[in-house]
């Protein structure tokens, strides 16, 4: 989950921003105080380049689930819904007419409807495609193109900047800054590989905990009433590293872990865990009610989850049991709250090519410059976390899950900082 969460699942180097694109974006990365302006969605047709790092088997698991979620719990007003923030910029545009006048012409609003028959249409086509033992039409460009429309998502860039100014982290301070007026910032979150003791020992000095026993068997909504007294509205984190949970016997640690360890695993919000041998899961479950605070670095966040063992990588869901389960390269923690849960994302960017043709390098150059290729890849807004409030300049695509910085850069360092967004939406119907 990235944290509604769900978190998601671990928006470690995403919240860090620590991963240097392999390329540089030049001239478009200058800050230009004139595009310092709000979030934009309209159509526009794409920019489409060869489909590439996804599993169109794994999207449509992860479609299907969304979908389900939408059609389960359309209670969940927070994440089931068309698109507030969407449908507010749709809502009309100004077109010129006879280069003289401009008038205000009314476009196609996003529904819930179109939401849910989008996600259907991917999984028609998936199964399609291996009934009839052919390559997925996801991966052709001119399939999309008659079968989708498209609408461009641009930054907010007012937010972007404003946060940048606060931030006392200086990569972070300078990667917000850069964010380019056309396209988003695109970050990556992982679920965490970790070695874990089912004993507190020397090395193993703090602990995933379960919900504090006073809070036992109630729901959010009870939980909510009776916050005042309950102990999981009482600490901070720094509170709880020190003890205030374990010196008081307030709630059970569910698995030990070195302090590093809990600061990534807070973070990223889903942890993969070797316990003597064996692979676990374990899952934000319920916070303390202090928020995420963006411009602040993870070991200074007050805010402490509370977790829960689960079967498998979890994304969004409004409680424990109603949480989506989501893949790796096919899932995007975003705004939820703004965007609405199960948005299908398409996004564009330029990546190196991996191989090089040396024997027909130019003599002349002095260094063999890598090739750059246009990919595009889509995926689902399938999980949320704490650093997407009031954020329309970031999306966060869930990897793998790895031991840490090393095998993550490694496997991902091909991916840039910043790619060009669309919203996805199948054609026909309301």
């Amino acid at each position: 989950m990235a944290t509604h969460k769900s978190v998601t699942l671990f928006l470690l180097l995403s919240s860090l921003f620590l991963l240097p694109s392999v390329f540089c974006l030049g001239a478009e990365n200058i800050t230009d105080k004139k595009l310092a302006q709000g979030p934009k969605f309209e159509y526009q047709p794409p920019d489409l380049g060869l489909l590439s790092g996804f599993d169109p088997a794994d999207l449509c698991t992860v479609a299907n689930n969304s979908k389900s979620y939408l059609e389960t719990y359309s209670d969940d007003k927070f994440a089931v819904h068309a698109g507030n923030k969407i449908n507010l910029h749709l809502s009309e545009k100004n077109v010129s007419v006879k280069k003289v006048s401009v008038k205000k012409v009314s476009v196609k609003k996003v529904t819930l409807t179109r939401v849910k028959n989008t996600l259907a249409f991917i999984c028609q086509v998936v199964e399609n495609d291996l009934k009839n033992n052919r390559v997925s039409r996801l991966t052709d460009k001119k399939f999309l193109t008659e079968n989708f429309e498209f609408i461009r998502w641009n930054p907010d860039k007012k937010t972007a900047n404003s946060i940048a100014a606060k931030s006392t982290n200086a990569v972070k301070k300078r990667m917000l800054n850069n964010i380019p007026h056309n396209k988003l910032f695109l970050t990556k979150y992982y679920t965490k590989l970790l070695d874990a003791s089912p004993v507190k020992t020397k090395n193993y000095t703090q602990a995933l905990y379960a919900l504090p026993y006073d809070e036992k068997g109630k729901t959010l909504e009870q939980a909510e009433q009776e916050k005042s007294k309950l102990t999981r509205y009482k600490f901070t984190r720094q509170q709880i590293i020190k003890g205030a949970l374990l010196n008081n016997n307030l709630a059970k640690p569910l698995v030990w872990l070195t302090e590093e360890a809990l600061h990534d695993v807070l973070l990223q919000g889903t942890g993969v865990l070797n316990v003597d041998g064996k692979v676990h899961y374990f899952n934000v479950h319920r916070n303390n009610g202090i928020a995420y605070d963006y411009s602040m670095g993870k070991r200074e966040q007050a805010r402490y989850w509370y977790f829960i063992e689960t079967p498998a990588i979890m994304g969004y869901g409004k409680t424990q049991e109603s949480k989506i389960a989501v893949k790796p390269h096919v899932t995007f923690a975003g705004n939820v709250a703004d965007l609405g849960l199960g948005k299908l994302i398409m996004v564009t960017y330029l990546q190196n090519k991996e191989q090089h043709n040396k024997n027909h390098q130019n003599k002349h150059q002095k260094n063999n410059k890598a090739e750059k290729q246009t990919i595009s890849r889509m995926g689902i807004i399938a999980d949320q976390g704490g650093a997407f409030d009031n954020n329309l300049f970031q999306l966060d695509l869930l990897v793998d899950s790895y031991r840490g910085w090393q095998d993550y850069h490694q496997d991902n360092k091909h991916l840039p900082d910043y790619a060009q967004v669309w919203i996805m939406l199948v054609k026909g119907g309301l």
